[in-house]
């Protein structure tokens, strides 16, 4: 689970873990964005018929009214007899005036201007009724009035209330600008000429019907998501929950707890997936206690065997000594019977000790008896102890070591036993070219490489270097008399170190194996001090890295 400051630098990925983290989440969350989508696209759909409607209703209303408004109008300056332009312009005013509704009712507004077309000295002053101020008509409106003044010509357009009403206040929704019908037509009056009458109709009842459609739908689809989001929740609960157990019993059981089982009730197909897992659970139970057992017996069998091996062993190298200590008096053929009986009956005393190390390994019998040590002492004690195979097969030791002391609590007998098994491996493969041994150390961790530039490893086989009785050429002879067992123990040494124990090699160029171990008993280990990867090549390699793991029996 992402920290709290990965998500705030990167918040892009912790959506990503979101959204993989949880089947039911994904689900939740697809419903409702599914749902939100359907919704609104039909509410959309919905709220713009209904404004289309309301819209297409009021023009027709005003229409009506406005036509009936100028008729009167026009009957009024017909039957006017007044010649005067001074008192014409006062009747105007007052005509006008009665059109529009009494403040502060604001339904209507009505604006009585000269033609565009009029250039008559005696036509009338533009009139405004309702509270306007300036005419909002727009000039499209007037031009299609003039070129066509037989008909009533009408046009919605937004009306700013600042800039036309004296009133210049919003509305109760806090609008500035709303809607508004305009329907105008021509005004022929007698002395004045061609004049023009628009009436004004705001639309604010319908802007405020759909204000609170529109409230009614945002109310409406935020109830419906969160039913759809519960019910999804529920839906995917049924299913989600036994996917759950399974999940934790299957992790109880890989953590060793075999006698977890599954839940199971009913006879749907999630029932059956529980009793599915529970046989699957009971047969693996079965397989892994004849596998436990098979083990025991066979860990049983070789320490019971090593052990029994020792006192005829014991017999018959004292009956060996005598021999080889009396070769001189042998003819050459029995001298060299009794210098072959000598070496492998050594041979054999190493097998046989690898085996009783190696079934206290299996039998999880091995203890560490760490204490703070010099690693560069256990180092160069390790390389005297090879130094007469590195003389019988000319090869040079180099040892590079950091200024001081590489201190770390160790089992200073286990560790120079696994380097001596490095050293021994790279005077064996090193075809008699020097072996370079490094020891370096960092905060967390204390490292030692051994590089040899023999015969090197191909693909593949650095994660097979470190197997029982494993050789990488079977034709190739052993001729230190090595039993096959010493990197295997060297692994199981470093692995009860809790550290690490790597291979590098490329065919023709050499090997290294690099040991790192903790400073602190049982501590972490953040990173290695010394290169597993020789600087100086950068090609391609076969490389592995066997970490500690946990050694855990399994419960029964």
């Amino acid at each position: 689970m992402p920290s709290d400051g990965e998500r705030r630098a990167h918040p892009l990925r912790w959506l990503t873990w979101l959204w993989r983290s949880s089947l039911q989440r994904r689900v939740v969350i697809s419903t409702v964005v599914a749902g939100l989508l359907a919704i609104s696209g039909v509410g959309a759909y919905l709220y713009q018929q209904i404004a289309d409607g309301l819209k297409a209703d009021r023009v027709r209303t005003a229409q009506i009214e406005a036509r009936s408004l100028a008729k009167a109008a026009k009957d009024d300056f017909d039957n006017n007899d007044t010649q005067s332009l001074v008192d014409l312009n006062a009747f105007a005013r007052t005509q006008i005036t009665s059109l529009a509704p009494p403040p502060p009712e604001a339904s209507r507004f009505v604006a009585l201007m000269p033609a565009l077309t009029n250039r008559s000295a005696s036509r009338l002053s533009s009139v405004f009724a309702g509270g306007l101020t300036t005419s909002p008509v727009p000039i499209v409106l007037r031009e299609a009035v003039d070129a066509d003044p037989g008909r009533q010509h009408s046009m919605v357009i937004l009306l700013d209330r600042s800039a036309v009403l004296a009133d210049s206040a919003a509305d109760s929704s806090g609008r500035t600008t709303i809607p508004a019908v305009v329907v105008g037509t021509q005004l022929d009056v007698r002395v004045a000429g061609i004049h023009e009458i628009f009436f004004i109709y705001p639309m604010d009842r319908e802007e405020n019907t759909l204000a609170l459609i529109r409230r009614v739908f945002l109310i409406g689809l935020t109830a419906l998501l969160t039913f759809l989001a519960g019910i999804a929740w529920l839906a995917t609960r049924q299913v989600v929950r036994p996917v759950e157990r399974a999940a934790e019993v299957a992790e109880r059981l890989a953590a060793g707890n075999l006698n977890e089982r599954m839940p199971s009730t009913g006879d749907d197909e999630l029932a059956l997936l529980g009793r599915s897992f529970n046989d699957m659970a009971d047969h693996l139970q079965s397989q892994i206690r004849q596998l436990e057992d098979l083990s025991g017996v066979q860990q049983i069998f070789v320490s019971d065997v090593s052990h029994e091996l020792r006192t005829p062993l014991t017999t018959i190298r004292m009956a060996a000594d005598v021999i080889h200590d009396r070769r001189g008096d042998f003819t050459p053929d029995l001298a060299r019977s009794a210098e072959l009986l000598s070496t492998e009956l050594d041979r054999f005393e190493n097998l046989l000790a690898d085996l009783l190390e190696i079934s206290r390994f299996d039998a999880r019998a091995a203890n560490l008896e760490a204490d703070p040590v010099d690693l560069v002492g256990v180092v160069r004690r390790s390389i005297q102890a090879v130094d007469t195979l590195a003389r019988a097969k000319g090869s040079g030791i180099r040892l590079i070591t950091p200024p001081g002391e590489v201190v770390a609590d160790i089992d200073a007998r286990r560790v120079e036993r696994i380097l001596r098994n490095l050293l021994v491996n790279a005077l064996e493969h090193g075809e008699g070219m020097p072996v370079t041994v490094t020891v370096g150390g960092n905060a967390s961790a204390a490292a030692v490489t051994v590089r040899d530039l023999g015969v090197g490893l191909r693909p593949g086989e650095a994660a097979l270097v470190f197997g029982r009785f494993w050789r990488a050429d079977p034709a190739r002879a052993r001729t230190t008399g090595g039993t096959g067992l010493g990197l295997a123990i060297s692994l199981e040494d470093a692995r009860l170190h809790n550290g690490w124990l790597e291979a590098w090699g490329r065919p023709g160029e050499g090997s290294v194996f690099r040991l790192t171990l903790p400073r602190a008993a049982g501590g972490a280990i953040a990173s290695s001090p010394l290169h597993l990867i020789p600087a100086t090549d950068p090609g391609p390699e076969a490389t592995t890295r066997l970490r500690p793991y946990k050694r855990e029996r399994l419960q029964t």
